[in-house]
């Protein structure tokens, strides 16, 4: 009889250990911070895929602008890639090539007044930002996750689940690459 109190006295006080040692919350978080990153992923997927239709309506009208349909392809290239990986960090630097190159053709846009009359470029460009206001969103709900994820798996005792379960390292955070919150400087 009294071994099988002991018995149930430490397999209640196992339950209790591990119900309070934050293990689901972690993968709870963990997989809010992947879903986050989906939605970036997402939606800089589908800007990498509008960019070709507002480079073709450009072109359609621009004959000699070349270089900057060049550096856009490239960028939407190595952002496809990026996104393809799953690496936050190169995403950043991707997106931050690729709206450069986006700088330079809505700058170009306006030196063709016919262009910009066009209907169809119209609807890209509104496209186009509403994507923008998307990623927007997605990279800062993505950046809140990751927070609360960071937070909680540095405090005790879950870093200490964290740490036992291979867990225990930060995410990171999708920054903006460096010098991008300055404008393009656009040259003909």
């Amino acid at each position: 009889m009294k071994r099988s109190t002991g018995l149930a006295l430490i397999l209640a006080a196992l339950a209790l250990t591990t119900a309070g040692c934050g293990y689901n919350t972690i993968q709870s978080m963990d997989e809010r911070v992947n879903q986050a990153q989906g939605q970036i992923q997402t939606q800089l997927q589908r800007r990498a895929d509008l960019i070709p239709n507002l480079v073709n309506t450009v072109k359609g009208v621009t004959k000699q602008e070349d270089t900057v349909f060049i550096a856009i392809a490239n960028a939407r290239a190595r952002l496809g890639g990026a996104i393809q990986s799953g690496n936050v960090p190169e995403m950043a630097a991707a997106n931050n090539q690729l709206n450069q190159g986006l700088g330079r053709l809505i700058a170009i846009s306006e030196n063709y007044p016919q262009l910009r009359s066009s209907e169809n470029f119209r609807q890209l460009q509104d496209q186009l930002e509403g994507t923008e206001n998307r990623i927007s969103v997605a990279r800062q709900d993505y950046n809140t996750a990751v927070g609360e994820y960071n937070a909680y798996i540095r405090r005790f005792p879950y870093n200490v689940t964290a740490k036992v379960f291979g867990m225990g390292k930060p995410r990171e955070y999708f920054e903006a690459a460096p010098g991008a919150g300055e404008a393009p400087k656009v040259q003909f």
